[in-house]
């Protein structure tokens, strides 16, 4: 029988009363609306914030005053603001409710939208996305997800909700650019702006309202007195510095790939999302036997330092292609190693953790995951301007064996957790 915790790629067969997911009863009428709308409204944000990624490497080269650098913080600064706003608005729905925080932050996200899509000036894109990223409503949106679920039902509830942002990363990358092709850079943002627009009519009019809040949930909000444990659990610090490394790789390719595909493969920046939707899907299915030796097999650690390594086999491709076809290849080893680390690093992130401190825990993850995405951003972009492109991969690189090096020594932190409950303490 397969063991683990479900994530949104998960490909295994469960029995009902084995696998907490896969519940005994139905949702309720009010669960299954609840969690609709949260996933709809959080794949609406995550589509705007995800379309800018292929996009502003080669359109804002165009802008008065572009340089590398200037561009990498434009990609990044949103995970910033992100990371330092994320955790206190979590706080702020606990005292003065989910939704009002949520409203607000779409607010910001709708703003800064609107600025980027008027902006003349690459600032000018800067300050919307900074403004973007201040509306950082994951937290607050997860907290309402718990205050209008049960606990039967609340992991199922929490994994729906991953669904949507994996969904949305695919189809932004095909999306941006058509988008794009059509109206411009600012284009997207417009369609970013609508799209935030009607999130805020959805958490109006189709999220029911939660009964009382401030709730306290073990498995989401951040709680100040176990910030330092979170810190310094060995094996959370390893996950931690995972996804950073993770998301920063991610931005600072994105500095490059755009690029490589027009010069290495000739393909025009209208129709590089004819390259982006075939190579997504072509990852999803690399990572089925993944998933499968790792849950099925007991082979969780194997498997991930087999991602680190073929995310280290890709990065040393992206510098060493020089046509279509090997550039093609080395795209789909990196998405299949990202893919499938990105979906294995939270579930990790719950099985490692200390009992009592899930929410806090998560909370730290994500603000490291944030500050990977703008160190990834503007540090990449400093990187690519003043050195050029092949110390930024050997950047990647370094940080790529780091954390290979580094998870060398998890021992049973990532195998199941009836087997590594004891280790996890």
């Amino acid at each position: 029988m397969c063991r683990g915790r479900l994530n949104w790629y998960h490909t295994c067969r469960f029995s009902k009363d084995s696998f907490p997911v896969i519940t005994k009863y139905p949702m309720t009428a009010l669960e299954r609306r609840t969690v609709s709308s949260l996933a709809l409204l959080y794949s609406f944000r995550m589509l705007g914030l995800f379309m800018v990624l292929p996009l502003l490497a080669l359109y804002a080269t165009d802008m008065p005053g572009a340089t590398p650098g200037l561009i990498g913080l434009a990609l990044g600064i949103y995970g910033l603001t992100q990371a330092l706003l994320q955790v206190p608005l979590g706080w702020l729905s606990d005292r003065i409710g989910r939704k009002p925080v949520i409203i607000g932050g779409l607010l910001l996200f709708v703003s800064g939208s609107i600025l980027a899509a008027v902006a003349d000036s690459l600032w000018g894109i800067v300050l919307g996305r900074a403004l973007q990223g201040g509306g950082a409503i994951a937290a607050a949106v997860m907290a309402l997800v718990a205050d209008l679920t049960s606990d039967e039902q609340r992991t199922k509830a929490m994994a729906v909700v991953g669904i949507s942002i994996g969904l949305s990363f695919a189809v932004a990358l095909v999306l941006g650019p058509v988008i794009a092709a059509a109206g411009g850079l600012s284009a997207v943002f417009w369609v970013t702006a609508v799209l935030a627009a009607g999130g805020i009519f959805i958490v109006v009019f189709l999220v029911p309202t939660p009964a009382a809040t401030g709730i306290d949930h073990s498995e989401v909000g951040a709680k100040p007195n176990l910030f330092g444990r979170a810190i310094r659990d060995p094996a959370l610090a390893r996950l931690n510095f995972g996804v950073f490394c993770l998301h920063f790789i991610l931005v600072a390719c994105f500095m490059v790939v755009p690029g490589a595909l027009e010069q290495l493969a000739g393909v025009d920046r209208a129709h590089h999302w004819q390259v982006y939707l075939p190579i997504l899907f072509l990852s999803i299915m690399g990572m089925v036997p993944m998933i499968r030796l790792a849950e099925r097999g007991g082979r969780l650690l194997e498997m991930y330092l087999f991602g680190i390594g073929m995310l280290f086999v890709a990065l040393c491709a992206l510098e060493l292609v020089t046509s279509a076809l090997p550039l093609y290849i080395a795209l789909w080893l990196f998405f299949v190693a990202f893919n499938y680390l990105e979906a294995t690093l939270p579930s990790q992130v719950s099985k490692t953790v200390f009992a009592g401190g899930k929410g806090t825990a998560l909370g730290v993850y994500a603000t490291s995951q944030f500050f990977g995405i703008f160190c990834g951003g503007a540090g990449g972009g400093w990187v690519l301007q003043h050195f050029g492109q092949t110390y930024l991969l050997l950047l990647c690189l370094m940080l790529t064996g780091i954390w290979f090096l580094w998870m060398l020594g998890a021992g049973t932190s990532l195998q199941p957790e009836a087997e590594s409950a004891s280790g996890a303490r």
